[in-house]
């Protein structure tokens, strides 16, 4: 196999020196498209040989594009045409006759599973690729990932950001849309934090960063969108790996992927179990103005987290054009964290005056079922698809807390959470000629979640646990979403162009059985998007997008009823909270040099009503240990306006097969304008900035070697000034058995800085805080394939600038 690879080299390398030595006359242009045949999809690189039937040294050919698209000029004549591509079956046209320009039949290519298993990969696929409006990060290649979550994942995809909390941030704004496999699922949950903290690494095959999506996707998230893809084989036979690791702080875990295909039946599961412990710390200090007073609080936090998740399915082709699939989620996770509180009261001259020790223990379960079904009906011509989607799902978040102040106990807090969640989505292509493409779509989301809270507090008087009713909460949150799309591409010389237009209605409910209150929304909105592609070389391209988005007020935001993370500091919903509308445009930029690879953009957006969330003091006090403290309360209002522009890039160099070195540069300003309900403008400009380094060397004994370096830049608000933070992480790999197994060692921040450090200030109290949600951690990983190499055959280094599937 390896001397046809080069031989396939050799004949691509004749047929372009032949061509520029022999402009005769008689050329005609043969065109045509190659795909793979089990799944329809493009194979680009995919090489096309022409041999002259009577003169067999005479040699034409071409490659196809990222949309699979070929064409080739050939001098009139009778010829041999072979399809061929890496790891698949050959298919030729004998005695092929060609006297003008024509177009051939779509041809489909293959799987070849013997041939598979001798290739040799001469160069490994980029861990970016680039497409129209979207980046693709693939997971396999990350080694600092390895035996870790989906949230140390996206830290490291170029244009995203994790906060010490764990949230997600696009390009610095947290509205991120987080899918499965381009749809929503139960595998991100209730919380999706938690949820992102809990699903493996290893279960993952790519990332797509969406920062301008097209009309197919929903209009739901500001930043954009992130789509989370698992992985999948359609090998023929029986493949898989599997995946332990044992780590510290203490962790441990196994995973693993198995495929069977055999005819027309292909069954596949990705299953995993974790363990984990994470300890972490906070600590802030508080002064009020009016009084003179310090608050001073410490936490400690030791969490434990256990969870098994597992995803099988069935996938039937029913014939040559048709597949039915059907799949079955199942995530149970079990949490524990122990929360130990110190808070000290000083006078004006730092006085002790009373100090308090609070336990939290938390117990949580978390349960996940989902059922999905996907029917694809591809149609004679390439690219002419219809698919239909129904996906059922319930999720339930079941936690207790009792809380201990100075070994007394306190309260016992009970939350249960169940959510339903109902989708329903229909998408239809069809190609229009050789290059242009029609769409449309519906899709339905039909979200049910009840939220009980029980709070029973110390009843001071009788020294037993009452009801508190100013705490106990019921909260019903239901939110229908109906959407119908369309849009058109086409491209045209070297440029390209992607038109949609979708409409969402939003019928939002929110129902307290406590208080007998029910609020009602009910919005309709129109979403146009336009993606444009300019093509100035083969390796160097322009790109241009608009979307309208929109931000939907989550049930957290609007349930008024507040939490009880302590005794002094309360979040509280706004039930009057508005969705928040923006139009952002996006400027893209695209150069391939020799041996680097060059990705930038500018881009910028403009929201009304944005969400913005403001501490104040309730003017209330709480009795902690004999001392009336103030109560602050945290909550989300809507401002006037707000805007966001910046700038990145990624720069790509690979100097050699042992080398690649990945940089990504962010910088953005956000912009607000707005008055609180109490007359407090929050005007405010936040610049900020992120940076990572990702380098890739392979050292002696093959060794791999992998260090990601990452700084997230100071950031301020109208209330708080956070500064920067350092992180860095490493890797080391290496391959055994002749490449069936890895093993790998990873240490996560390695010099324990990730810290979250700011400062508030407000009219009536200024506060500095250190947040560290994980301590540094390490792990050892080991990875077994069977009947899979390592390196799959790859399609080279890019896919295309003008792909139109949003």
């Amino acid at each position: 196999m390896t001397k046809n690879i080069i031989t396939c080299c050799l004949l691509v390398l004749f047929f372009n020196v032949s061509f520029s030595q022999n402009t005769t006359e008689n050329l005609v242009t043969i065109t045509g498209k190659v795909l793979e045949k089990d799944t329809n999809a493009p194979l680009e690189y995919a090489t096309i040989v022409l041999k002259n039937a009577n003169n067999p040294s005479e040699i034409s050919g071409g490659i196809t594009d990222a949309n699979g698209n070929y064409s080739v000029e050939v001098k009139t004549g009778t010829y041999v045409v072979s399809f061929e591509y890496i790891g698949f079956k050959t298919e030729t046209i004998p005695n092929k006759t060609i006297t003008k320009d024509q177009s051939f039949d779509t041809i489909y290519l293959s799987i070849d599973a013997e041939a598979l298993d001798e290739v040799e990969i001469v160069a490994e696929k980029t861990t970016v690729e680039i497409r129209l409006d979207k980046k693709i990060y693939n997971v396999g290649k990350d080694l600092t990932v390895r035996g870790g979550t989906v949230s140390d994942v996206l830290d490291n995809v170029p244009s995203v950001s994790v906060d010490v909390e764990g949230n997600v941030a696009l390009r610095g704004n947290d509205n991120v849309r987080i899918l499965i496999n381009g749809k929503p699922s139960g595998l991100v949950g209730l919380n999706s934090t938690d949820a992102l903290r809990q699903l493996p690494a290893e279960s993952i095959e790519k990332v797509e960063v969406i920062t301008s999506p097209s009309a197919r996707y929903e209009s739901e998230g500001t930043a954009g969108i992130l789509n989370i893809i698992l992985k999948r084989s359609k090998l023929q036979g029986l493949n898989g790996a599997i995946t332990t690791n044992v780590g510290y702080n203490p962790s441990a875990g196994i995973n693993g992927n198995i495929n069977y295909r055999t005819g027309d039946i292909n069954i596949f599961n990705t299953s995993g179990y974790s363990y984990r412990e994470s300890p972490g710390n906070s600590n802030s200090s508080t002064l009020f103005n009016s009084s003179g007073e310090f608050l001073d609080e410490s936490n400690e936090f030791n969490r434990v987290r256990k969870g098994l998740t597992s995803n099988f399915g069935v996938e039937w082709y029913i014939n040559d054009s048709a597949s039915l699939t059907g799949s079955f989620l199942y995530r149970d996770s079990d949490n524990e964290r122990n929360t130990v509180n110190l808070l000290n009261q000083f006078d004006a001259n730092r006085n002790l005056i009373s100090s308090t020790v609070r336990l939290d223990p938390e117990l949580e379960d978390d349960k996940n079922i989902q059922y999905a079904l996907n029917f694809q009906k591809n149609f004679n011509d390439s690219g002419h698809v219809f698919t239909f989607d129904f996906q059922y799902e319930e999720s339930s978040e079941d936690e207790n807390s009792m809380i201990q102040v100075d070994n007394l106990l306190t309260n016992d807090i009970t939350t249960l959470e169940d959510q339903t969640q109902i989708l329903l989505q229909s998408d239809y292509v069809l190609p229009i000629g050789e290059n242009s493409q029609f769409e449309a779509g519906y899709r339905g989301n039909f979200d049910n979640t009840s939220t009980d809270l029980n709070v029973l507090s110390l009843d001071e008087n009788t020294n037993t646990l009452e009801v508190d009713l100013g705490l106990t909460n019921t909260l019903n949150f239901r939110q229908y979403l109906n959407a119908v799309y369309s849009q058109f591409g086409s491209k045209f010389g070297k440029f390209s162009y992607l038109l949609g237009l979708r409409m969402e209605n939003t019928q939002i409910t929110i129902d307290q059985p406590t208080s007998g209150d029910i609020n009602k929304k009910n919005f309709t909105g129109l979403f146009p998007t336009v993606n444009l592609n300019y093509e100035i070389s083969d390796n160097e391209n322009i790109t241009l997008g608009y979307a309208r988005r929109l931000r939907r007020p989550r049930g957290f935001f609007l349930n008024p009823f507040r939490s009880f993370s302590s005794a002094t500091n309360f979040f509280q919903g706004n039930p009057n909270l508005n969705p928040s509308y923006s139009g952002q445009f996006d400027l893209g930029y695209l150069k391939r040099f020799n041996k680097f690879t060059l990705n930038g953009s500018a881009y910028y957006s403009h929201a009304t009503d944005g969400f913005s969330f403001i501490s104040f003091d309730s003017g209330e006090t709480a009795n902690v240990n004999g001392e009336e403290l103030p109560v602050i309360i945290r909550t989300p209002i809507n401002l006037a306006t707000e805007d966001r522009y910046g700038f990145e890039f990624t720069l790509t160099y690979n100097p050699s097969r042992k080398w690649r070195v990945n940089g990504n540069f962010n910088f953005f300003q956000n912009e607000i304008k707005g008055t609180t309900p109490n007359g407090l403008a929050l005007d405010n400009t936040n610049s900020s900035w992120f940076a990572r380094i990702n380098n890739k060397y392979t050292l002696p004994g093959q060794i791999d070697w992998q260090t990601n370096l990452n700084y997230r830049g100071p950031g301020q608000d109208a209330q708080n000034d956070r500064e920067g933070i350092f992180t860095t992480s490493m890797a080391f790999s290496k391959d055994l058995f002749n490449e069936r197994a890895s093993l790998a060692f990873n240490v996560n921040d390695l010099f324990n800085s990730r810290k979250r450090r700011q400062t508030t200030t407000t009219p009536t109290f200024n506060a500095y805080s250190e947040f560290q949600w994980r301590e540094r951690s390490f792990n050892l990983s080991f990875t077994y394939r069977f009947n899979q190499k390592k390196k799959r055959t790859q399609r080279g280094d890019y896919g295309g600038d003008d792909d139109f599937e949003g």
